[in-house]
C-alpha cells in the first residue's frame, strides 16, 4: 500500500540582497589570503626593475663597470649582459643585510597577520630608507627639497621618500663618475705614451689603440684590476674601502 504526502509545498523565499560587496583580504587566522599574496607578488615583480635601479647600489656598480670597460678600450667585451649580471649579484651581496631586515620587520609580520599591509610597508621601508640616507649627500637632499618647494626636514626620519630617491640616485651617479675618472687615469697615460712614441717614429697611420690595448690589458691583469674595482665598490658601501 502506497502513502502519498499531500502537504502543500512551501513558497520560495527571495535571496537576501546586499548593497555592499566585501572581499576577504585576510584568511581565517588573520594572515593574508593566498589570492592577495599572489596579487602582491605579481605587482612587486612589475616594479622590481625600477626599485633595483633607483633604490639600490645597482646603478653605481653598473656605471663603474662600464667605465672600466671603456677605459680599457673594449667596446663589447665583457658584454652588457655580463656586466649587468655582475652588478646584480654584487648589489644582492651589498644589500643582503637590508633585504634581511626588511623581511624580518615587514614581510614576515605581514604574512603572519601581525601587521596590516599599510603598517608593513611603513615599517619595511625604514631599513631601505636608512641605507639610502647613509649614502646620500646633504647637498643633493637640499637640491631636491628646493626643487620640490618644500621646507627643510627637521631630521632624517622626516625626509620624504619621493625626495630621497632622486637625491640618492644623483649621489650614486656622482660617486660612480669619480671612480670612473680615477680608473681612466692610468690607461690614459698609456694611450698618451703610445701615441707620442708612434708619432716620434713616424708611424702616424698606425692606430694607437692597436698598440696600447695589449699594454692596458697587461697592466689590468697584473694589478688584478677586476678585484680592485669590485673591492672598491663593496668598500664604498661597507666603509672598508
Amino acid at each position: 500500500m502506497m502513502i502519498f504526502d499531500l502537504t502543500a509545498p512551501v513558497a520560495p523565499v527571495a535571496p537576501a540582497v546586499s548593497d555592499t560587496v566585501t572581499v576577504a583580504v585576510n584568511g581565517v587566522n588573520g594572515a593574508p589570503s593566498n589570492s592577495i599574496v599572489i596579487l602582491l607578488a605579481i605587482t612587486l615583480l612589475s616594479v622590481v626593475p625600477a626599485i633595483l635601479l633607483m633604490t639600490t647600489s645597482f646603478t653605481k656598480i653598473f656605471v663603474v663597470l662600464s667605465f672600466t670597460r671603456n677605459a680599457l678600450g673594449l667596446q663589447g667585451v665583457p658584454p652588457n649582459q655580463v656586466l649587468a649580471g655582475l652588478a646584480l649579484f654584487l648589489s644582492l651581496f651589498i644589500m643582503a643585510p637590508v633585504i634581511s631586515e626588511v623581511n624580518d620587520v615587514g614581510v614576515q609580520p605581514y604574512m603572519s597577520g601581525a601587521l596590516s599591509f599599510t603598517e608593513a610597508v611603513d615599517v619595511g621601508k625604514a631599513p631601505l630608507q636608512n641605507f639610502m640616507l647613509d649614502h646620500t649627500r646633504e647637498q643633493d637632499l637640499a637640491l631636491m627639497t628646493r626643487a620640490a618647494d618644500r621646507e627643510n626636514p627637521a631630521n632624517e626620519a622626516d625626509v620624504p621618500f619621493t625626495t630621497l630617491v632622486p637625491a640618492f640616485l644623483i649621489s650614486e651617479l656622482r660617486s660612480a663618475f669619480i671612480m670612473g675618472f680615477v680608473i681612466f687615469i692610468p690607461f690614459l697615460v698609456i694611450d698618451l705614451v703610445v701615441s707620442a712614441s708612434l708619432m716620434s717614429m713616424g708611424m702616424m697611420m698606425l692606430p694607437p689603440v692597436m698598440i696600447s690595448l695589449p699594454f692596458k690589458l697587461l697592466l689590468f691583469v697584473l694589478v688584478d684590476g677586476w678585484g680592485l674595482v669590485v673591492s672598491s665598490l663593496i668598500g664604498s658601501y661597507t666603509g672598508s674601502g
